[in-house]
């Protein structure tokens, strides 16, 4: 017993040690968001941020929310669109069998080995000669395809796992295929939801290839170019620019903790079977 407790304190303390190595470059960040501009180049560097300051966060607040506004329309808008594409698909494939779901799905996998910056030039060309480029709308359907494949498999997977007695019920009360989905179906497959919601959003928030391609020169930007302009601009003042990381990490964290358990029922969803 007193082995066994050694061995498993001996796990434990190695876990601690590399979740602690893994996450001190988030712990830097923060650091020096508070950290003066006399101090960035102290000898040794300031483990903590003495005598730190906020003047990093006043200058997020009075120059990156237009930014922020923008990703979290494109975010929002991003998730809808995937969640009214994938979530009819997932249901067909998995409870309509239509001819060909097997192409279709092998499709979709396809879909997301294609690299970002491929799709993003095919985009910019047809952008141009419909003339919506630097468009938010742009930007929730491009980012829209990175997250529809991965939304229909998640949800065909989810809901060939919803017991067929459960749909049949329903066609035996009346309802057709439509009202079965939507008043059967979808209301029991809240964790697929989440999960697909979550990764629209998260893809959508971080996106820098199609913002950059796609809406470099707009008057809407995400986060991302806010970022990215704002290193460029002011390449000295780091504890404004790791501020700026911060806040624009906090809505996907905040997500991540909260969602993390739907999250994690939804991916496994049809990985085991009765």
């Amino acid at each position: 017993m007193t082995a066994h407790r050694l061995h498993r304190r001996w796990k434990t303390a190695v876990g601690v040690a590399l979740t602690a190595l893994m996450l001190f470059p988030v712990y830097w960040m923060i650091n020096v968001s508070f950290t003066r501009d006399q101090d960035m180049r102290a000898d040794p560097p300031h483990l903590i941020p003495i005598g730190g300051t906020l003047e990093g966060y006043r200058a997020v607040l009075h120059q990156q929310l237009p930014y922020l506004g923008v990703s979290f329309l494109v975010g929002l808008g991003t998730v809808a669109l995937t969640l009214a594409l994938a979530a009819p698909a997932g249901y067909a494939l998995a409870k309509l069998r239509p001819p060909g779901g097997g192409a279709l799905s092998f499709v979709l996998l396809i879909a997301q080995m294609i690299p970002g910056i491929i799709m993003a030039m095919g985009f910019y060309a047809i952008y141009l000669n419909l003339g919506v480029l630097n468009s938010v709308a742009g930007l929730i359907l491009a980012d829209s395809t990175l997250a529809v494949p991965f939304g229909v498999l998640i949800f065909a997977a989810f809901m060939s796992g919803i017991p067929r007695e459960l749909t049949q019920a329903a066609v035996v009360d009346g309802a057709g295929a439509l009202r079965t989905f939507w008043s059967v179906v979808l209301p029991v497959s809240r964790n697929a939801l989440v999960t697909v919601s979550l990764f629209a959003f998260l893809w959508s928030w971080s996106d820098f290839v199609f913002a950059s391609t796609l809406d470099g020169g707009g008057d809407h930007q995400p986060i991302t170019l806010g970022i990215y302009h704002y290193i460029g601009n002011n390449n000295q003042q780091w504890n404004a620019i790791m501020a700026t990381a911060v806040v624009a990490s906090i809505p996907a964290t905040v997500l991540l903790i909260l969602a993390q358990r739907y999250v994690a029922a939804g991916v496994t969803a049809g990985a085991v079977k009765d």
